[in-house]
C-alpha cells in the first residue's frame, strides 16, 4: 500500500505533535506512532518545562545554567536561541489548551537541579501528561492530520536508496512502515519527513523510559546516511523508585527542588561532599554520587527524604508521585523513598542545524532523537520539552519554505518486497538478544566506563548484529525484530562515540581518562555510516 502526504511525522510526543499542528495549515500530515498516540516520553515527564517568565529571572541566567550543566560543549548560540524563544512557545502550548499550575494570578514556578532560579512551569507533577492531553486533542480535531497508531517505521526512503547510486545532496522521500496489527508494510511517500521518535533508554537494563524508547529514529537516520553525534552522553536520572513492582517509576527532579535530601541507609546526607549545590547539583554529578555511595557501602539503593516538609504541602505538590508510592506501600511524607539511577535521556542523536534539518535534504529531527547542541555533555533539567517545542516551530517554518522552493517530483518508489522471507517460529532469538544487549550495556557502558568494558561491549555487539542481520533478512519483519535491530544499532553508536572520547566529561565518565581535557576534547563526536 502506498500513501502520499505533504508531511510525514514519525512520533507523537510534544515534538511531533507541535510540528504537525503547525504544518497542518499547509498540507496533509500523517502521524505514525508505535502504540497509542499518547504513549510517548512526553506523557511521562513529571517535572515541567523551563523558561524565563519571572521578573527575578533573566535569559542570561538560564543560558549560564545550561552551559554549566553541559560541561563546556554546549553550542552557546543554540542555547541562547532556545532560551530566548522559550516564552513564545509556552504561549503556543497554552493556546493549544495546556493548563499549567497557577499560584494566585501567576504561574507557579518550581526549581530543579542545576537551575539558579525558579523557572519551571508545571502542571502539578504530571506536566507531560497534561501537554500530551492537550496536543492529542488538538491533533484529533484537525481534519488535515491523519493518525496511524500501532505503526512502526522500518527504514527511511531516500533517492540514493531508490536509484542505487550516491546523490549529493541525498533527499528523503518517505519511509516504509509496518502496520503492527495486520503485518502489512506500507509505503509512506512525503515531501517532508520528520523524525520525532524520542530516545533510546530501552538499550539499558534499567530505565525510566517507556517501552517505545528503542532509538528507532537514530537507527533509521544512521542507516539512511545521516550524521549522528554525541551518543556517549546518555543521561541517567538519579532518582528512580527502587521497588520490584514499580517498573522504574521516576521520582521527579522537582522533589529535590522543593527540598528533598539524598541519604544513605543509615540516614547520612552525602551530596555535600560531591558538589557545592548538594542535592541540587546537575544530574550527572548526582547520578555518579549515588552510584559511588551504593558501591562503597554495598547498598542496593539510597533514600530520597522529604519528610521534614509539611505533609499536606507534599501531598498537594506531588499528588501523582505521592499516590503512586502509596500503591507500593511507601508514604513519602513519613519515610525516605528508595531510589537508584536509571537511563533517562539521550543527549546525542541525529545531527541537525538550527532549522532541525539533517544532512539529508527534507529530513528533519526534533526532540530527544536529535542532536542540536543545546544539551552538551549533560542536559539541564526541564530543557528537553523546551527544546522540542522551539525546534518544532523552527522546523515547521523552514519546511514550509522548502515546499515553496523545491520541485517535489520523486522517482517511483517500489512497494515493500518480503522476497522468500517466512514467519519465524523462534522468537526466543529476539528475546535472548534483547536481554543480552541491555545487560551488557548497563554493566559495560553505564554510569562508569573503562576502555576494557567498551571493548567487550563492542565485541558482543558485533556478534549479535551478525545474528540479527541473518535473522532479519530470512524472516518476515515484526515490531519486536525491528526494535531489536534498532537498539543494537544504537548500542553500537553509543560505544563508538564513547571509545572516541579519551576523557571524562559530563555524562561520560571513563576511569581510564578520569579528567576533563579541554585542550583536545572540548568538541563533539560524530559517526556516519560508510556506504
Amino acid at each position: 500500500m502506498k500513501l502520499e502526504n505533504d508531511f510525514l511525522v514519525i512520533g507523537s510526543g510534544i515534538a511531533g505533535l507541535s510540528f504537525a499542528l503547525q504544518a497542518a495549515a499547509h498540507g496533509k500530515v500523517a502521524i505514525v506512532t508505535k502504540r497509542d498516540i499518547s504513549e510517548s516520553a512526553t506523557n511521562y515527564a513529571q517535572g515541567g518545562i523551563a523558561t524565563v517568565s519571572s521578573k527575578d529571572d533573566t535569559f542570561d541566567a538560564h543560558v549560564e545554567d545550561t552551559l554549566v550543566a553541559g560541561a563546556g560543549i554546549c553550542h552557546e548560540d543554540v542555547v541562547r536561541m532556545v532560551v530566548e524563544e522559550g516564552p513564545a512557545v509556552i504561549s503556543s502550548l497554552i493556546d493549544w489548551g495546556v493548563k499549567f499550575t497557577t499560584s494566585g494570578d501567576t504561574y507557579d514556578l518550581t526549581r530543579e537541579g542545576g537551575h539558579s532560579q525558579r523557572r519551571i512551569l508545571h502542571a502539578e507533577d504530571i506536566t507531560g501528561r497534561e501537554i500530551q492531553r492537550a496536543l492529542v486533542a488538538a491533533a484529533r480535531a484537525n481534519e488535515n492530520i491523519t493518525i496511524y497508531e500501532n505503526h512502526i517505521g522500518i527504514d527511511l526512503i531516500t533517492e540514493s536508496k531508490i536509484l542505487r547510486k550516491r546523490i549529493k545532496p541525498n533527499r528523503c522521500i518517505g519511509a516504509h512502515v509496518l502496520d503492527i496489527a495486520s503485518g502489512q508494510v506500507k509505503t509512506f511517500k512525503a515531501k517532508i519527513t520528520l523524525l520525532a521518535t524520542g530516545g533510546a533508554g530501552k538499550v539499558y537494563l534499567y530505565t525510566c523510559n517507556p517501552d517505545v524508547a528503542t532509538g528507532d529514529g537514530v537507527a533509521m537516520a544512521y542507516r539512511a546516511g545521516a550524521t549522528i553525534a554525541n551518543m556517549e552522553f546518555m543521561q541517567f536520572h538519579p532518582t528512580t523508585l527502587y521497588h520490584p513492582n514499580a517498573k522504574s517509576f521516576l521520582i521527579s527532579e522537582a522533589v529535590r527542588g522543593e527540598g528533598a535530601i539524598l541519604r544513605r541507609r543509615d540516614g547520612t546526607a552525602f551530596m555535600e561532599k560531591y558538589h557545592h549545590l548538594k542535592d541540587l547539583a546537575p544530574r550527572d554529578i548526582v547520578a555518579r554520587a549515588i552510584d559511588n555511595e551504593m558501591k562503597t557501602y554495598g547498598d542496593d539503593c539510597v533514600f530520597l527524604d522529604i519528610t521534614h516538609k509539611d505533609p499536606e504541602y507534599v501531598r498537594n505538590r506531588f499528588p501523582n508521585i505521592y499516590q503512586t508510592c502509596l500503591e507500593y506501600g511507601l508514604d513519602m511524607t513519613k519515610e525516605g523513598l528508595p531510589v537508584v539511577p536509571a537511563a533517562h535521556y539521550l543527549c546525542g542523536g541525529v545531527a541537525v542545524d538550527t532549522n532541525a534539518e539533517t544532512d539529508i535534504q527534507h529530513l528533519y529531527a526534533i526532540g530527544e532523537v536529535a542532536f542540536t547542541g543545546l544539551h552538551g555533555a549533560n542536559r539541564l533539567a526541564s530543557n528537553s520539552l523546551l527544546e522540542a517545542a522551539v525546534y518544532a516551530g523552527r522546523a515547521y517554518a523552514h519546511a514550509v519554505q522548502q515546499l515553496k522552493a523545491h520541485d517535489f517530483r520523486f522517482p517511483e518508489i517500489p512497494v515493500w518486497d518480503s522476497g522468500t522471507a517466512t514467519n519465524s517460529d523462534e522468537m526466543v532469538v529476539v528475546s535472548q538478544n534483547w536481554d543480552e544487549i541491555r545487560r551488557f550495556m548497563w554493566n559495560y557502558v553505564g554510569i562508569v566506563r573503562s576502555d576494557k568494558r567498551l571493548e567487550r561491549a563492542m565485541h558482543r555487539i558485533k556478534l549479535i548484529q551478525e545474528e540479527i542481520e541473518d535473522y532479519y533478512w530470512n524472516f518476515i519483519v515484526t515490531s519486536d525484530l525491528i526494535e531489536l535491530r534498532n537498539i543494537t544499532t544504537v548500542a553500537e553508536l553509543i560505544v563508538r562515540c564513547a571509545r572516541q572520547r579519551k576523557e571524562s566529561r559530563g555524562l561520560h565518565y571513563n576511569i581510564d581518562y578520569a579528567d576533563r581535557d579541554d585542550i583536545h576534547w572540548k568538541k563533539d563526536t560524530f559517526v556516519k555510516k560508510q556506504f
